[in-house]
């Protein structure tokens, strides 16, 4: 491309500080902003990412549709809320103005397997106008490419056990009650425990028709399989409540979660597939203790046996540049809901973005 990558930051928030800046520090010209939050609408995109402004305002969300229309944009950045029920608005409104988007949306990055009408109602609408959509962040790589990679160095594999923890407090007060923190426990039973017992057939059912919100390995493992050229059998969720012994305070949730009532959820998803590997992978989101830190645990069953461990990763900013750096592969794919199993995958980008796409 012989000029500068044009985007829209859609959802001004946490994460849309290292999204902007990373963007900009890729030679990308950041066009317009949007958010619904009348604390940011107003404020210019500079001082968002702490720096100096540079003439370009948050507008309001409801005139995003009357702006991308003149805007000339290659790609808006979708960053607010974690299900594609949330986000189905904001990606309809890009396709329909010839925009291609990508979004921080946990479910967005495998969302046949759980929002299937959804999804297929946005993949139609985004052929129609020759766009792509797409979902892409810190799970992309770390709980995704990674694995498939490893998944290579195997002679032998028979199941792969994943384990990734993260603070709810660095994504905002809707992620925090999607897991459950600051719930009761008879309150987390009802609302999120009451499922555990269902069949594999049942809880997908659920999920499709949107009754039971499933965690974001229940989309990742679908990536997994499609990724690994596996062929699912069933697929099961269970999410049980984590606890402390202590009081701990949320400053998200603005409250403080009690000794022994929940401070988020473990999520684990099992996964059988007809060539004989299980997937058992484990999330765990929840308001931290001060000595509680970041996770992402691997291991590979078969021949060699292989654990990897990767300790404090800084999941909010490997989030927003790993979404960054795929920008030039979601403008080359084709038109469509397209997710990033489909793409090649990520590289570092050492020039202007521009200079990836032809």
């Amino acid at each position: 491309m012989d000029r500068k990558v044009r985007a829209i930051q859609y959802g001004c928030g946490k994460m849309s500080v290292y999204l902007i800046r990373y963007m900009m520090e890729k030679d990308v010209e950041i066009v317009a902003a949007f958010d619904a939050s009348p604390a940011v609408i107003g404020k210019d995109i500079g001082e968002i990412i702490g720096g100096e402004k540079v003439g370009i305002l948050v507008s309001d969300s409801k005139e995003a549709d009357t702006m991308m229309a003149n805007l000339q944009a290659d790609v808006c950045v979708v960053a607010t809320l974690s299900t594609m029920a949330d986000i189905k608005d904001a990606f309809a409104v890009c396709a329909k103005n010839g925009i291609n988007a990508i979004s921080t949306c946990e479910e967005s990055l495998y969302p046949w397997n759980s929002s299937p009408a959804i999804t297929e109602e946005l993949d139609k609408l985004a052929k129609e106008n020759g766009v792509t959509l797409a979902g892409s962040g810190y799970p992309d790589m770390f709980w995704g490419v990674l694995i498939d990679t490893l998944s290579g160095s195997m002679q032998t594999l028979t199941k792969i056990k994943g384990f990734s923890s993260y603070n709810v407090e660095d994504y905002g007060i809707a992620l925090a009650k999607g897991h459950g923190a600051g719930l009761s426990s008879e309150e987390f039973e009802q609302e999120i425990g009451k499922y555990n017992s269902l069949s594999s057939d049942e809880q997908q059912k659920l999920v499709e028709n949107g009754e039971y919100v499933p965690s974001y390995m229940w989309n990742q493992n679908g990536w997994l399989c499609s990724k690994m050229g596996l062929t699912v059998v069933s697929q099961v969720q269970k999410c049980v409540p984590t606890t402390h012994t202590e009081d701990i305070h949320s400053s998200t949730l603005n409250m403080t979660v009690k000794a022994g009532q929940p401070t988020g959820m473990s999520a684990v998803v099992t996964t059988e597939t007809k060539e004989g590997i299980t997937l058992e992978t484990e999330c765990v989101g929840k308001v931290y203790a001060p000595d509680e830190f970041d996770r992402n645990d691997w291991t590979f069953f078969g021949e060699p046996e292989t654990t990897i461990n990767v300790n404090r990763p800084a999941t909010v900013q490997l989030t927003c540049a790993n979404l960054v750096n795929r920008i030039p592969a979601l403008i080359a794919a084709a038109p469509g809901y397209v997710s990033t199993d489909k793409m090649p995958n990520n590289v570092y980008l050492s020039q202007p973005m521009n200079e990836y796409i032809k």
